[in-house]
């Protein structure tokens, strides 16, 4: 076929005729709308046509393109065109300053927003103190990154003179650092075992019991860098005494527990929507597994308007100041205090080819000493304190570095990372509906694994106990069992941590549990003895002990924080050698040693809650003095017991009752008159 071009004609438009090789075919100027919408047609091909005789060049598009407005306007109103040209000018307008525009929308937003919390202060402060909390630190953390990402050179610059002197002198000035720290922790241990007896001693000396097996059985003793070690547990205690020991602290984790607990409570009603109303019949599968549901749907939605990475990078940044980890070590023990032990590598997924041996035993180890977000809620349906969970779950992320840092120390060169940082993978999906669907699907296989896994393992226990009880009968020992065992060999473990005597055979049973199937049957286990006894009766049954004290559950809350199990021995090891498959070598190697040193860390967390719990933070008066009645080293100036038996006195002075509400027994007036020593009638 050839394309020939014709004269033209008056209208000044190129009219083309096809000249096929068999006919001679002359297509003429067509008039009208069939002319124009022809054109349109052609120009919609958006060819350039070259003609074969003479290499003639004709720009078919452009000569369509200047009549097409103009038989536009021809046929279209004339009121049409002007609201186009109007919408036209305003859309040329908006991309001019699309940049003040918003601007413009976001200073009225916070306008609102401000206006909103200044009226709910002024109306009631009490009540709307956690908005005005949350705002000012909102407005802090802002105003800080603003600085940082516009101001981050000069900052920089201003503080180096500082940091010049410090590195020049350092050698001497670490020195009097450990002197000042050394002589601080003897004060505190002093003056804190006079006032509160000397149970927290035994924590302090469980701590240093762990650190030192670390340090023998360590990869290489003699290359250990104390710096993470000693920022890690120090970190761990600054932690603990401002959530343990203060009571602002203490009341602001308290209600964010309370406040955990409200938010899953609502799962309720999916779950009561498709099981039914007797959904609770079937508390675990009905009531314990959709929580994991929720919880993954909303943590996906944090991650996908930017949140969690953003509270992941700050965490991470504190940690990499303080401890002097690499960004890679810091980010992911960051990320494990709110993600699993398998998502927490992918937020450094393409360093992870590079890192060395001692960063990814820092990796893993970080996965087996913390739990996920997902599963945290599933443990506090259980009964399991909140409060204690959420502190839990933070002390630990600088205790895996610590104990990864001791195991396996640091050999190798790490791979440099820019001043900047290291990038966060952002959310694949499109928008924040499609984010909670694919956080809600991809529960289904965590959901599934968890419901498997304590369906076997609950199944092998039982004929565990079974084959162990029969092999007791041979020698007249038919209590013999998987618990029994583990409680022997965990006995000592427990007790160095602060928990006390009677109870440290229960809780080396508890992590025998955690340690050989998972830590759901541990908590559930836990849960049934605090449920025990918050429902009161006697401590021993048939020489069994029912439960213990709060101190010991508090220190087996924090013990049990961790995903270091056998089970997960094997999902680490498949997940990470997926997302590197070059260090797949490595990953076999230090797997185990990695578990270790998760569960050290869970222990050493354990401690110092044990060198910081405070009963009376937490327990009434009358349950305060029945756990005294059974110790005979509690201190007799105990601030908590001196109030308690005050008030008990008070109230008795006033009360025709000796025993006003029934709620305080006779070893806890017996306790009071000896610490009061007060030969008053309700002594006598």
């Amino acid at each position: 076929m050839e394309l020939t071009e014709t004269s033209r004609d008056q209208s000044g438009v190129h009219n083309l005729g096809f000249q096929n090789d068999s006919d001679d075919v002359d297509v003429t100027n067509l008039k009208g709308l069939g002319d124009n919408s022809q054109r349109i047609k052609n120009s919609q091909n958006k060819k350039t046509v070259h003609t074969n005789q003479g290499d003639e060049y004709i720009n078919i598009e452009s000569d369509l393109r200047e009549n097409k407005h103009a038989s536009v306007d021809d046929e279209q109103p004339r009121l049409k065109g002007l609201l186009e040209k109007k919408y036209n000018e305003v859309c040329e307008f908006c991309k001019k300053h699309k940049t003040r525009l918003y601007h413009l929308v976001y200073g009225i937003l916070i306008t609102a927003y401000l206006a909103a919390v200044i009226a709910a202060c002024s109306l009631n402060f009490q009540r709307a103190l956690p908005l005005f909390v949350i705002t000012v630190l909102a407005i802090f953390f802002i105003c800080w990154d603003f600085l940082i990402a516009k101001y981050e050179d000069r900052i920089a610059a201003f503080f180096s003179p500082g940091d010049r002197y410090l590195k020049k002198q350092w050698f001497w000035l670490k020195w009097v650092l450990c002197a000042a720290l050394i002589i601080t922790i003897i004060c505190w241990l002093i003056f804190d075992t006079t006032k509160r007896g000397s149970r927290q001693l035994i924590s302090f000396g469980g701590l240093v019991m762990y650190v030192l097996l670390m340090l023998i059985f360590s990869k290489y003793p003699a290359r250990v860098a104390w710096r993470p070690v000693f920022s890690g547990i120090g970190m761990q205690f600054i932690l603990g005494v401002l959530i343990l020991r203060t009571k602002v602290g203490f009341d602001v984790f308290n209600w964010l527990g309370i406040q955990i607990q409200t938010f899953l409570e609502y799962t309720d009603t999916g779950a009561k929507f498709v099981f039914g109303d007797k959904y609770t019949d079937h508390f675990f599968a009905f009531k314990v597994l959709p929580i994991v549901v929720f919880f993954s749907t909303v943590m996906s939605m944090l991650y996908h308007v930017g949140f969690m990475q953003w509270l992941i990078g700050k965490v991470g940044w504190i940690m990499h100041i303080f401890m002097g980890t690499t960004p890679v070590e810091s980010l992911v023990a960051a990320g494990n205090i709110f993600v699993g032990q398998t998502e927490s590598p992918l937020l450094v997924r393409p360093y992870l080819p590079y890192v060395t041996k001692s960063e990814l035993h820092a990796v893993m180890t970080a996965g087996f000493s913390t739990i996920a977000g997902s599963v945290l809620g599933a443990y506090i349906s259980f009964g399991v304190s909140s409060s204690h969970l959420l502190t839990a779950s933070v002390m630990s992320a600088p205790a895996s570095l610590a104990a990864s840092k001791l195991f396996w120390p640091e050999t190798e060169k790490p791979l440099e990372i820019l001043r900047s940082g290291l990038p966060i993978a952002k959310s694949e999906a499109k928008n924040l509906l499609e984010a909670a669907s694919q956080g809600a699907s991809t529960s289904i296989g965590l959901v599934a694994n968890i419901a498997v896994n304590v369906i076997s393992f609950l199944a092998l226990l039982s004929f565990l106990d079974s084959g162990l009880s029969w092999v007791g009968n041979l020698f007249d020992y038919p209590q013999l069992n998987f618990e029994n065992i583990c409680a022997y060999v965990f006995m000592p473990f427990s007790f160095m941590m602060g928990v006390d005597w009677e109870d440290s055979f229960i809780v080396g049973g508890l992590l025998g549990y955690k340690t050989f199937f998972n830590e759901f049957l541990a908590y559930e286990r836990l849960s049934k003895l605090i449920q025990n006894r918050e429902k009161g009766g006697s401590m021993y049954i048939n020489g069994v002990k029912q439960y213990m004290t709060v101190r010991s559950e508090v220190i087996a809350t924090y013990a049990l924080c961790g995903f270091a199990n056998f089970g997960s021995l094997g999902l680490v090891i498949g997940g990470l050698t997926s997302i590197a498959p070059s260090k797949k070598k490595e990953i076999a190697d230090g797997a185990f040693r990695a578990m270790i040193a998760g569960t050290a860390a869970c222990f050493m967390t354990a401690c110092v809650a044990g060198m910081l719990t405070v009963p009376g933070l937490e327990v009434p008066c009358h349950m305060l003095l029945g756990n005294a009645s059974n110790f005979t080293d509690f201190p007799a100036n105990s601030t908590e017991l001196v109030k308690c038996c005050q008030h008990l006195f008070t109230s008795a002075n006033y009360s025709e009752d000796i025993f006003p509400g029934g709620n305080y027994s006779l070893n806890s007036w017996k306790v009071c008159c000896q610490i009061l020593g007060q030969p008053d009638f309700p002594c006598t």
